[in-house]
């Protein structure tokens, strides 16, 4: 007591720092309570803050902007759940909060963020979109029931169907509709109910709590309902109650009884409408008729003044080629001919001779054209090859032999250049300026 006497003040900011640092070594805690005093997302921050209590205490928390993003459900009062985090205390007011670093739905809300995990999957895939649902047909003549044979639903929806429209016809295939062993029967009841093609499927179950209805949230279930050759109306609980299976049916009605309603229509609406579309078929097809019978007097005069235009061109045409020269006088053409041919035959009497004189003197004019060119063009080349041939002729070999000298060749045609290739009595051939003779080899002298 003296020292705290003794001890100097602190101010309220080392005070708050003292427990903040204090508060900071604590160990990471794990926290069940239940949501209370819920907050947020704050518009500006985004993030969350509450209170979480038990039976005998109560601590605010909070939770940052990014770990409620990653939370995968809402928070909102009432919701158990399980958090992780550490104290704080908060400079500016000294206030002790606990900061979440996750949150997880514990007890019912556990069970509520599984289903809306599955609900997001299957809407993914695309079980839930209005174009995958099929037509639930509006008049219904034969509607099978799958439900619980034990509860007070099946007869509900018998005396709603009764009531409604006896001309219905009713069959009913029993399943569980509560505990673990339940989405397993109503999935083989569904096959059975589809095995026997009716109109309409009615999937209906009583009221209950979250839990109760579990059933009814199975993806097995889910997919069933999706895979059924025939629509499916589900009437599951109450007006607040939405399970996967609503989601994925092809109808959903609040109650059962709004789902037997919903396929059996009033039987005095049903003649209600069959008088009143009675009343309009006649008036339509009186008016059809109408409308057909003037069109078809229309078609008629135009018919009539077509085919009375198409039979005077068709009779202008007749005159016009019964007119012609060829069927008055047939004659006609080949006289006109044989004369055309006649004056053919004159002309070309009187053309041929001058033609062919034209002809004539073109001819000569350019023979003489040709001589004179010829003389010309031929002349240069005469002249070279005169001195061409003047060139060849002292370059030849046999300018050389008219001078009085030979070439020998052997017998194989070689020319022989040394006299030590020959032997006495080879045989050769001498080429002189004029002719050649052979010659047998008497002696070499080399």
């Amino acid at each position: 007591m003296a020292a705290e006497k003794g001890a100097a003040p602190l101010s309220v900011t080392d005070a708050v720092a003292l427990a903040k640092g204090a508060v900071s070594a604590w160990p990471t805690l794990v926290v069940n309570g239940e949501v209370s005093g819920f907050r947020g997302p704050n518009a500006r921050s985004g993030h969350c803050y509450f209170e979480v209590k038990d039976d005998g205490a109560s601590m605010s928390v909070i939770v940052w902007r990014g770990t409620a993003a990653k939370m995968g459900f809402e928070l909102r009062d009432g919701l158990s759940v399980q958090l992780t985090g550490k104290f704080d205390v908060y400079k500016a007011s000294g206030k002790l909060s606990f900061v979440a670093s996750k949150v997880e739905a514990a007890g019912e809300g556990l069970l509520r963020q599984q289903v809306a995990e599955l609900a997001r999957r299957l809407e993914r895939e695309g079980l839930m979109a209005d174009e995958r649902k099929r037509r639930v047909p509006v008049f219904c003549s034969r509607v099978c029931v799958v439900t619980s044979l034990s509860g007070s639903v099946i007869e509900d929806v018998k005396r709603t169907l009764a009531r409604r429209n006896p001309l219905v016809e009713i069959d009913v295939v029993g399943c569980s509709v509560q505990g673990a062993d339940a989405p397993a029967t109503i999935v083989r009841a569904l096959g059975t109910a589809a095995s026997s093609h009716p109109d309409a499927i009615l999937l209906v179950r009583g009221g209950g709590s979250f839990e109760d209805l579990m059933c009814f949230n199975d993806e097995s279930v889910a997919r069933a309902i999706a895979g059924c050759e025939v629509p499916v109306v589900t009437g599951i609980g109450h007006e607040p109650d939405t399970t996967i299976a609503d989601m994925v049916a092809d109808r959903r009605a609040s109650t059962p009884t709004a789902a037997a309603e919903s396929v059996a229509p009033a039987i005095d609406e049903v003649e209600r409408q069959m008088l009143q579309r009675q009343v309009r078929l006649g008036r339509a097809m009186s008016a059809a008729i109408e409308v057909r019978r003037q069109r078809a007097d229309a078609l008629g005069r135009v018919m009539a003044a077509s085919a009375e235009g198409e039979l005077a061109r068709r009779r202008v045409a007749l005159d016009g080629f019964a007119a012609r020269r060829c069927l008055t006088d047939p004659l006609a053409p080949v006289r006109d001919r044989a004369a055309d041919l006649a004056q053919t035959e004159e002309r070309l009497h009187d053309a041929i001779p001058r033609a062919l004189s034209r002809d004539r003197e073109g001819v000569e004019r350019s023979g003489r054209r040709l001589v004179e060119v010829s003389a010309r063009l031929t002349r240069p080349a005469e002249a070279t090859l005169a001195r061409l041939a003047a060139s060849l002729d002292a370059l030849s070999p046999l300018s050389v032999l008219s001078r009085g000298y030979a070439i020998a060749r052997d017998a194989r045609g070689h020319v022989m250049k040394d006299a030590a290739e020959l032997s006495a009595g080879d045989e050769v051939t001498v080429l002189l300026g004029s002719g050649s003779f052979g010659a047998s080899v008497t002696s070499v002298n080399v």
